[in-house]
């Protein structure tokens, strides 16, 4: 399974909208952007890759505290086995 469909259904599973572009109509108040990265093979031996690496961005929004919903996605990203190579909390924006 690719991991833009794994993504997309683990928060699905959640209850949080996830987009990979624009929404149709007004953006819910808490949704998450997946923004793919990059799709490559590592570890070479022999010629044939070892393993396929996956990365993607996801990146939360909510008009609440996103503490509770960071965490939610975080614990299932950690028990679907998937690898968190980086958190970071970009800032509050004021309307």
């Amino acid at each position: 399974m690719s991991l833009l469909k794994e993504l997309t259904a683990l928060l699905d599973a959640l209850g949080v909208p996830a987009e990979t572009g624009i929404f149709k109509a007004k953006a819910p108040d808490t949704y998450v952007v997946i923004t793919p990265l990059s799709d490559t093979f590592d570890g070479y031996a022999d010629n044939h890759p070892l393993r396929e690496v996956q990365e993607a961005r996801l990146s939360l929004f909510s008009k609440q505290n996103y503490r509770v919903c960071a965490g939610r996605i975080v614990r299932a990203l950690l028990d679907a086995d998937i690898t968190i190579t980086d958190r970071r909390y970009l800032g509050y924006v004021r309307p």
